[in-house]
């Protein structure tokens, strides 16, 4: 939920580039912050070709420097985990709104471990994580993929976990609406 920001803030003029005709002169029409105030929504219209256009400001952290698999370090990068979530849920019930707000959950996480620098391996295993609660068919995409199973074995063996956790998540829910029920 966005909710407005204070009048004064409505009209500035800045040198945000228009996504339409290039040009640097626009104004903001509307500014509004995320619930969690965490980012502003601004919505701009350009002075040149009237067309108008949405911007989203959030403050900058510092994020840590990923370690990879063969030891590069690189700058921790959005987009990458934001494209994984994406191709994981292809064709699947999850929002692109539920794709971002795993994207901010695993940057948060990130940001809470205060560390320089952090192996992959945890990022990974922190999308899995969400994932998993998410979207089972999603999981086991992303997991197939990340873990690179070696064989069908591999890979049986984390859908008959999976298997098992959704049984007894579904077999406790039984249970609590038969204790409702008494």
């Amino acid at each position: 939920m966005l909710s407005p920001i204070p009048a004064q803030h409505s009209l500035l003029s800045t040198r945000m580039k228009c996504p339409f005709c290039h040009d640097t002169d626009n104004r903001v029409i509307d500014s509004r912050l995320s619930k969690d105030s965490a980012m502003i929504r601004r919505r701009r219209e350009c002075s040149k070709c009237s067309r108008r256009f949405t911007t989203y400001e959030r403050v900058e952290e510092m994020m840590p420097l990923v370690i990879k698999k063969d030891g590069r370090r690189e700058g921790y990068d959005r987009v990458k985990i934001v494209n994984g979530l994406k191709r994981a849920c292809e064709k699947r019930p999850v929002s692109i709104n539920t794709i971002e707000a795993i994207a901010d959950r695993v940057e948060r996480n990130l940001q809470e471990r205060g560390e320089k620098e952090i192996p992959s391996s945890v990022i990974g295993e922190t999308v899995m994580r969400e994932l998993h609660d998410t979207d089972p068919v999603a999981y086991v995409r992303f997991a197939s993929v990340y873990r690179s199973f070696k064989d069908i074995n591999e890979f049986m063996v984390e859908l008959e976990e999976l298997i098992s956790e959704r049984k007894g998540a579904a077999a406790l829910r039984t249970a609590a609406v038969r204790r409702r029920g008494e």
